[in-house]
């Protein structure tokens, strides 16, 4: 598989977790999201869409 056929997800902390359940910061852990403003990139997988899926009010997905 060549490297332009893997299709990326990015993902940008743009709140805090602070005040929200304990859940919902280990996503945001285990994303490596613990700064805002941080931008990581993942492989576009369902496991990847469905944790950002159950925080989308700390998280945005950016184009990449």
């Amino acid at each position: 598989m060549s490297p332009e056929s893997k299709k990326t997800i990015s993902i940008k902390q743009v709140r805090s977790g602070i005040g929200f359940p304990e859940p919902q910061k280990k996503i945001l852990r285990a994303l490596g999201l613990q700064k805002l403003g941080r931008v990581r990139t993942f492989p576009d997988t369902p496991s990847v869409r469905g944790m950002a899926a159950k925080i989308p009010h700390l998280v945005e997905i950016v184009k990449s």
